[in-house]
């Protein structure tokens, strides 16, 4: 791997972990989903992983026990404050979506639990709706572990598979060649997640 990406990620390992779970785990718990990106940072660590920055298990584990456990506190803070936090000003601007999530939440039950953690606002805000609507946590939890262990491990992989593109190019066209398809592939990423914001 390029010195430049070693600089990149020239802290150690454990921090790298730390700051990976904590945004994953902030992303869902704290209700802010939309502009903490917990997925990106995901990804990045499994891009920290193949370049052998860190364990990819240590990864993946990371990513999926901050899921859940994230999940169920964001459950537990809509179990507690209710229906009013959604009155709160800082989700004016974000009316229609919101009600658009409650309407997925109540026409799919525990399945909108799932499927929520795949859109980067409704994972946002789906375990405070669970929780709101007095969905029984059992249930929850079942749906938002499955939710949790699939998409942990499908955007990790998706950094580690990144990483393996980037030492491939380097390997072979050199160092150079390699930046610039790394630059494309954050660019392509960026895009991508802006346009998921977006939609």
């Amino acid at each position: 791997m390029s010195g430049l990406v070693d600089r990149l990620l020239g802290v150690p390992g454990w921090v790298v972990l730390v700051v990976v779970g904590l945004g994953v785990f902030a992303e869902d718990a704290l209700f802010v989903g939309f502009v903490l990106p917990g997925e990106t940072l995901a990804v990045l660590g499994g891009v920290a992983a193949k370049i052998g920055h860190v364990p990819l298990w240590a990864v993946l584990v990371v990513v999926i026990v901050a899921a859940i456990v994230g999940d169920s506190v964001g459950y537990e803070v809509g179990r507690v404050l209710g229906p009013r936090m959604l009155e709160h000003r800082f989700l004016a601007k974000r009316r229609e979506r919101l009600d658009d999530a409650r309407h997925f939440l109540a026409r799919r039950g525990g399945s909108a639990v799932f499927l929520g953690r795949w859109i980067a606002f409704f994972r946002a805000v789906m375990p405070a709706l669970a929780g709101t609507s007095r969905m029984p946590y059992g249930k929850f939890l079942a749906f938002n572990a499955l939710g949790g262990i699939a998409w942990g491990a499908a955007v990790v992989v998706l950094g580690y598979v990144a990483g393996a593109s980037y030492k491939t190019i380097e390997s072979r066209f050199g160092t150079g060649s390699a930046l610039v398809v790394a630059g494309l592939v954050v660019v392509g990423l960026g895009v991508w997640w802006l346009r998921r914001r977006r939609s």
